[in-house]
């Protein structure tokens, strides 16, 4: 259902952006993503509603990471910048109903590794 791409090895205050390209059944879903890191639970990263297009997004990557969608597409994008080691990690996309708590759909994760 979600597949997501674009991740890759980076150095320290580089950029990458991830995609996650969903299938007509995830339309009107809000769009998240999420990550882990090794020996870490799985965290929340940003979210993009379906209706407004609100976003929402940790405190750690606020004004470093963007969350956005092309529609049209059915894609999500997270758009990384000023990556830190801290960063490090497997980012999955998920999908939401609108309305609901639970991420249903998920994707099988992409490896984003920050060097320092």
């Amino acid at each position: 259902q979600l597949v997501e791409s674009g991740g890759g090895l980076v150095q320290v205050g580089g950029s990458l952006r991830l995609s996650c390209g969903a299938s007509a059944r995830t339309i009107g879903y809000d769009m998240g993503w999420f990550r882990q890191a090794p020996g870490k639970e799985r965290e929340f990263v940003a979210v993009i509603k379906w209706m407004g297009s609100r976003t929402s997004y940790t405190d750690s990557v606020k004004g470093r990471f963007t969350i956005s969608r092309d529609v049209a597409k059915n894609t999500v994008y997270l758009q990384m910048s000023g990556l830190k080691p801290e960063d490090t990690a497997v980012y999955y996309c998920a999908g939401r109903g609108a309305g609901l708590s639970e991420y249903t759909y998920w994707g099988q994760g992409t490896q984003v590794t920050v060097s320092s």
